[in-house]
């Protein structure tokens, strides 16, 4: 095998012109396919991310209460008692946050925005300052001086709101403005509460459209809530992976301890307003679900994301694969000779398949590996240089105002080990026609 390995190299660099350009080919398919599935972690990180700090954690557990059966409002009550059964029946937990549920219309001098609103409590959420990031005036208006805005501690103060710079941009407001909160109550009444905007954060894509952060005493009193009663408990556990585990874990748990659970419909609550409204039961029933039930519309996007990046990938793979097997075709043709001439001297038909597939295989790890870091490498200066995307369209599939990629060693490996697979494979046909010359037959050919 040594020795096989060692021709096998010779042969690649003796024909160093045709070597160099299959591995250009094959290093640009390699840095291509390493950017886009960069580009797709970054997307599945700024997910994670937006997914867990504007709509739920890890596992949520929320609900429906109907006090008449055409009316649903999506709260939980006896908050305390169902809190309870999620901190003694969660395996791995980190932390749980309760979350308040709100939806209306905020007005400032620049117009109205219809938004949800998002009850924080800051002493209970540790993530959340270092979570959240804060905009820079230059973001969302224009000719301002470049400054952070605001201060998102702040938020655990009664009347204050955190927006985001393209609903500060559309009220026209600033840190320090007021703004005024109108909703209808769960008893069918019109009220309003007067905030000020404590800090505007960074845009986070289609999620950050329709959300706003609001202290939540103070979304307590708009919808005047019991502190008994909250619209979900978001439930962060030491491993985001087991989430679904989780969630199986403790629908059993709340059954077993006298709750009415709704079945699992893996859509944001959102979504279900319909569906409770016209089934015929009342009181309270809750439902639990996984960070990406709660974002399953975005989950699709970023399927969709992936099935370009497949279909890409696959196109240049052929187009790579058409070349190597013609280049192999050509090379077997130019030693046929050289091939009758081992052969002759005793070498099997498997030896000589084998070096040939050594050959290929050879030349893909060099080639992938070189693009495979070459990707990396562009994937990690993208990255840090934090372009800024232009069309707002972008920015909701992007989730970000910024290009985010994400560069995984796994993914690497991957590239460069399915990749160099694939110019073996691609060089198949050639070495079994190579392997099966007759040794007279092959001494006596003439180019």
């Amino acid at each position: 095998m040594g020795m096989l390995i060692l021709i096998a190299y010779r042969n690649l660099v003796q024909a160093r012109r045709r070597t160099l350009l299959l591995s250009a080919a094959i290093g640009l398919v390699t840095t291509l396919l390493v950017l886009l599935l960069s580009l797709s972690q970054g997307i599945s990180d700024n997910l994670v991310k937006s997914a867990t700090t504007l709509s739920a954690g890890h596992v949520v557990v929320a609900g429906f209460f109907k006090p008449s059966p055409s009316q649903a409002i999506p709260m939980v009550t006896d908050a305390g008692k169902v809190r309870a059964v999620i901190e003694k029946e969660t395996p791995n937990l980190d932390y749980i946050i309760a979350r308040g549920r709100g939806w209306g219309k905020i007005v400032g001098p620049g117009g109205t925005v219809q938004t949800g609103l998002s009850g924080v409590t800051l002493v209970n959420e540790p993530r959340f300052v270092a979570t959240l990031q804060l905009a820079e005036q230059l973001e969302y208006k224009e000719g301002g001086e470049a400054r952070i805005l605001g201060d998102s501690t702040r938020i655990g103060s009664p009347g204050s709101v955190i927006l985001f710079a393209n609903q500060a941009k559309r009220l026209e407001v600033d840190v320090g403005d007021a703004v005024t909160f109108i909703t209808e109550t769960n008893d069918g009444r019109t009220n309003t509460i007067d905030l000020t905007v404590v800090a505007v954060a960074r845009d986070l894509g289609m999620l950050s459209s329709w959300s706003v952060l609001v202290n939540m005493e103070s979304l307590r009193k708009v919808y005047k809530l019991s502190d008994d009663t909250t619209g979900a408990f978001w439930v962060y556990v030491k491993d985001i992976d087991k989430a679904d585990e989780v969630m199986n874990g403790l629908r059993v748990s709340l059954a077993q301890a006298g709750f009415q659970l709704m079945d699992h419909d893996p859509n944001p609550f959102f979504f279900k307003f319909e569906t409770v409204a016209g089934e015929d039961w009342t009181g309270q029933k809750l439902d639990v679900t996984i960070w990406r039930d709660e974002v399953s519309f975005l989950v699709k996007i970023l399927d969709a994301f992936d099935l370009v990046t497949v279909f890409i990938s696959a196109v240049l793979l052929i187009i790579i694969a058409i070349g190597i097997s013609n280049t192999m075709f050509n090379t077997v043709r130019e030693r046929t000779r050289e091939i009758g001439t081992m052969r002759a001297i005793g070498i099997q038909r498997g030896s000589v398949l084998l070096l040939f597939l050594l050959e290929a295989s050879l030349l893909g790890l060099f080639a992938t590996t070189v693009g495979a870091v070459a990707g990396a490498a562009l994937s990690v200066g993208i990255d840090l240089a934090a372009f800024p995307v232009p069309i707002p369209a972008l920015k909701a599939i992007l989730l970000s105002d910024t290009v985010h990629m994400t560069v995984r060693l796994s993914t690497l490996l991957m590239s460069v080990v399915f990749l160099t697979v694939c110019t073996g494979l691609a060089a198949l046909w050639p070495s079994f026609r190579a392997a099966r010359m007759r040794p007279i037959v092959a001494l006596g050919y003439v180019s």
